[in-house]
């Protein structure tokens, strides 16, 4: 925007006949882009006209009164300090976005490739899926080598015919199906840590997603809060103005002062929310909590249709990691079961041995020894061990198909829970854009050209411009629950839902908030 002030300007036309023929002044306020002049401010000696300007973020203009002020050259002041708020509030409309910004997409990006927990659970993962083939093979061999019947008068191996150097080798053959089972039971593990690798994600990106929408409506409830408290300084300017003329009460001032110290406190506590939703932001991204960030001024304001909610179950059922974490966790335990139930059958060890003989000292021969050996535990013990291990593992298995259960309620109910947000939130954002703020929009820029001529007081003009920032902030709340919400969705469902670019879309963004 470019703000000019120019002299004879205007057709004497635009003012009234006491104040034709004299010096005109006229302020006048033209687009960047088009340059097209979006508020006119005549003024004259003695006259002080508003013929126009915009006040809304939805070009959606108002037209003042055509009230004339007459006054003395100090009520210039005044006309001059309404002409600079209403500049002030529609420059708004032109957001800068030349530094550096940290897009959702590209936060979610940092995120999956910096968290550390992330991290750790992957590493998990991958250790698990060494498991399967390490516990599906038979176990080493054993080789044995000694000495055997050495008789301790002489240490002679030739001495005795018992003596001999031995040397043999043993197999350890678990009973058929055990190791069909642990390399079973193995891979459902490893399975159950890929599946709580996706849940993590899912988690992380949801997380992500929540604390930028955050710190998105927090950048724009400063936006707003600053220039409220731009134009409550505006107003005090204005209502000394009026007070030192005698045309106002010190009332006035008294409460643009005390509106303009809450609109600073609540400068303060906006900022501190902000950081620390920054470092919560920075935490997920795995960085420094003290990394700056800045965020685009644009994001997509337009909340998409809600989904069906009886296809989003259904998409849980089969996509949630949560769900299928849980259902190889019970694949797994009942393989543990029937694995507890292969131990009352013995695991066999075979032996292989051959002996070497040395001559006897006489010179007679003698022949080398060969043995083969077979060993099987004996279940004695089965009812306090095998049979105690088998009612573990049944009641493991039931644990988890509780487990199973609880998940497919809980993914049920979040998805419940997000649908209602999302469905509110979007009902109350169409209700702020379209009908609120546009109403309150209008309500102060009728207030304010009412004040000019004395027709509305002070409390009424502060308590329309408070309605307006209330509305506008509630507004972009509304939004970024909205797009929570949405994100809550897609995370309960455990896949991405339809929807249009969240990132830097400027489309919706050519209706921002004045």
């Amino acid at each position: 925007m470019t703000i000019s002030i120019k002299r004879n300007n205007l057709p004497a036309t635009s003012f009234p006949p006491p104040c034709r023929g004299r010096a005109r002044v006229g302020v006048e306020a033209t687009s960047l882009t088009d340059s097209t002049p979006i508020l006119t401010f005549p003024l004259v000696r003695g006259c002080c006209r508003v013929s126009g300007f915009t006040t809304t973020a939805y070009s959606s203009r108002v037209q003042g009164g055509g009230n004339w002020v007459g006054g003395t050259i100090k009520q210039y002041s005044a006309c001059l300090g309404l002409a600079a708020l209403l500049l002030s509030h529609a420059a708004w409309a032109e957001p800068d976005n030349s530094s550096a910004t940290l897009g959702m997409d590209e936060a979610v990006t940092l995120a999956l490739s910096g968290n550390p927990g992330l991290a750790a659970m992957q590493a998990r993962a991958r250790a698990l899926a060494e498991v399967p083939s390490q516990v599906g093979t038979l176990p080493d061999p054993t080789l044995t080598l000694g000495v055997l019947s050495v008789p301790t008068d002489t240490y002679s191996l030739s001495q005795e015919a018992m003596t001999q150097s031995q040397i043999g080798i043993g197999f350890t053959l678990p009973f058929p199906g055990k190791l069909g089972l642990r390399e079973q039971v193995a891979e459902l593990e490893a399975a159950t840590a890929s599946n709580d690798v996706d849940e993590k994600r899912l988690v992380l990106v949801r997380s992500v997603r929540s604390v930028w929408w955050n710190l998105f409506y927090l950048d724009r409830a400063l936006a707003i809060v600053q220039r409220n408290r731009n134009l409550l300084r505006e107003f005090v300017r204005v209502a000394e103005t009026k007070y030192k003329t005698g045309m106002g009460m010190q009332s006035d001032v008294l409460l643009a002062q005390v509106e303009l110290s809450k609109l600073l406190d609540m400068e303060i506590a906006v900022q501190a929310s902000r950081r620390s939703q920054a470092s919560a932001l920075n935490a997920l991204l795995g960085r420094s909590a003290n990394t700056p960030i800045m965020l685009p001024q644009l994001a997509s304001e337009t909340l998409p249709p809600a989904p069906d909610g009886a296809r989003l179950l259904e998409l849980a059922g089969a996509s949630r990691p949560l769900i299928v974490s849980r259902r190889n966790a019970l694949l797994a335990a009942r393989s543990r079961t029937q694995l507890a139930e292969k131990d009352y059958y013995p695991d066999l060890r075979i032996g292989a041995s051959y002996g070497y003989r040395r001559d006897a000292d006489n010179g007679t021969p003698r022949a080398d020894l060969a043995s083969i050996t077979l060993n099987m535990n004996l279940p004695l013990f089965a009812g306090s061990r095998q049979g105690k291990a088998v009612s573990q593992r049944r009641a493991e298995a039931l644990k988890e198909e509780y487990n199973l259960r609880d998940a497919e309620v809980q993914v049920g109910n979040e998805i419940e829970q997000a649908m209602a947000d999302y469905v509110a939130a979007r009902e109350q954002a169409s209700l702020y854009k379209q009908g609120i703020i546009p109403q309150s929009s209008q309500t102060a820029a009728s207030m304010l050209a009412a004040y000019q001529v004395n027709k509305v007081d002070f409390l009424n003009l502060v308590r329309a411009q408070i309605a307006l920032y209330n509305n506008e902030n509630q507004y972009w709340k509304t939004v970024s629950a909205g797009w929570q919400a949405w994100a809550r969705l897609e995370s309960a469902t455990g896949t991405p839902l339809a929807a249009g670019n969240t990132n830097n879309d400027k489309e919706s963004n050519n209706e921002q908030r004045q």
